[in-house]
């Protein structure tokens, strides 16, 4: 039987080098004639990006504008710039040039399929309740747009500017490496600072720059930031720091023998931004590609075709069970805490996980799916109260507790989680079924919500005292 740590390795064997490749350059590949003239008229024109490029290690290396901005005529979004052809957008299969590895790894991720996987789920929502300038202002800024040019080389303005993590460039790569290394400086410092992440993942739908801050890794961090090493070529945790974890460390980070890897969605063994949450199947494709698969879905047989995330079909190389994928991220932990200590931590999440599922998810999400088959609601998203509600329940305070207990923030994962769903629940949603349903609302409730004893039982017990008053047994409005 193999071992622990032999389970984690051979699942990384298959998905990744055991050691991130160094960038290996050769100074012939750099320093294309007619670049440095772009620099001394930038250091005039916009003289804090020269600046920056100058501090980088690009600059360092003496890589110029050129290295990375040059384009061919035939290029799509090639555009004629003071004598020079040039794109204005370095996408990520330009950075690819010299980052293989990172290219590879990135280009199957859920940060670079961000606009496929958002354009499934909820299409209609920004449009209809704000508007196209909220989209390009607003999602598109985090999810990414797909860049369109113009007929003369130039950039719509309603996809560009746009550093969005998942960004669709015109040479077809997906991605955007500035969303995390801010050009030109492109600083590996400020990747793994937790701003960098914060910059999406914070607000109702994502919270967790709130929940990081809250949490005991967030106050060590926070505490020891000046000794975490962020710049150092080498970022091992458990060696090169031991302060505390930044987002990267969980997510991406090297530790112990599990490398680092910059597909940041692969130790992920639950989705916890759905109605329900189910734990994942990671499935890898011949050419490299993955898609998460949840367990609810038979997995298909290596050797088979199935549809990617985008759409198109992919042979199956092989699929690796949420399992693995627990135990991948478990590698980390063990170099700060104990095996008891883990393994007794994500018991504790997976029961809170469990539990929003059976008493809130399930019932909310059949409930919401029985009003729509019985016409009681319209089909436009958004148009009713109830959709509101709903969509809060699960989409932010649902969120909210189940990041907070996967983060170790128990006030984001009681008090701004799981009291404000339940709140919710009780005294918004079902109020609004009895509403719309009427005289069916009861049977609804009584098959998804009161048949459940366990957690919805104490709802026939009007008699039982109550300390809503206080701290003591007095009855509700009584003595």
């Amino acid at each position: 039987m193999k071992t622990y740590a032999g389970l984690v390795l051979l699942f990384f064997i298959f998905v990744q080098p055991l050691f991130a490749a160094k960038v290996k350059v050769d100074s012939s590949e750099f320093g294309v004639e007619g670049g440095n003239a772009c620099v001394d008229c930038h250091f005039k024109t916009s003289a804090g990006l020269a600046e920056q490029w100058k501090k980088s290690k690009h600059g360092q290396l003496g890589m110029n504008c050129l290295d990375c901005h040059q384009a061919k005529t035939e290029d799509s979004d090639a555009i004629e710039h003071e004598g020079f052809t040039i794109a204005t957008i370095v996408s990520p299969k330009d950075c690819g040039r010299c980052h293989v590895t990172e290219y590879q790894q990135n280009s199957s991720s859920v940060h670079a399929n961000a606009v496929s996987l958002i354009s499934k789920r909820l299409p209609a929502m920004a449009q209809n309740l704000g508007g196209k300038a909220i989209v390009a202002a607003g999602c598109d800024q985090c999810h990414g747009s797909v860049v369109k040019v113009k007929g003369d080389g130039t950039l719509d303005t309603t996809t560009w500017p746009n550093s969005g993590i998942g960004r669709v460039n015109p040479d077809g790569s997906k991605g955007s490496c500035s969303s995390c290394h801010g050009r030109h400086e492109f600083s590996k410092a400020q990747a793994r600072d937790p701003s960098s992440c914060m910059r999406c993942h914070s607000g109702p739908d994502s919270p967790d720059r709130a929940i990081f801050e809250a949490s005991k890794h967030g106050m060590a961090f926070a505490a020891n930031k000046d000794n975490m090493n962020l710049d150092a070529d080498s970022w091992v945790a458990g060696k090169d720091y031991t302060s505390g974890p930044t987002c990267v460390t969980c997510h991406m980070g090297a530790a112990g023998k599990l490398p680092p890897n910059h597909d940041v969605g692969l130790r992920n063994a639950w989705n916890l931004n759905t109605v329900v949450s189910e734990r994942q199947q990671l499935v890898i494709f011949e050419d490299g590609d993955k898609m998460d698969l949840p367990e609810s879905q038979e997995a298909p047989d290596p050797g088979t075709e199935t549809t990617k995330i985008d759409g198109s079909l992919g042979t199956v190389k092989m699929v690796v069970p949420s399992e693995r994928r627990r135990k991948a991220m478990s590698v980390v932990c063990l170099e700060c805490h104990g095996k008891n200590f883990v393994s007794s931590f994500m018991e504790q999440f997976d029961s809170v996980v469990k539990l929003y599922n059976a008493k809130f998810g399930k019932p909310a999400q059949a409930i919401m799916e029985a009003l729509y088959d019985k016409g009681l609601l319209t089909p436009t998203p958004f148009d009713e109260a109830i959709e509101f509600t709903y969509w809060e329940l699960w989409h932010d305070e649902g969120t909210r507790a189940r990041h907070g207990a996967a983060m170790a923030s128990p006030n984001h994962t009681w008090w701004e989680g799981m009291y404000l769903v339940a709140r919710n629940f009780y005294s918004k949603f079902l109020p609004q079924v009895k509403e719309i349903a009427g005289k069916e609302a009861e049977a609804l409730i009584q098959k998804h919500v009161k048949s459940d004893t366990e957690n919805h039982g104490w709802l026939d017990q009007p008699n039982k005292l109550s300390p809503i008053l206080g701290y003591g047994n007095s009855k509700p409005g009584g003595e």
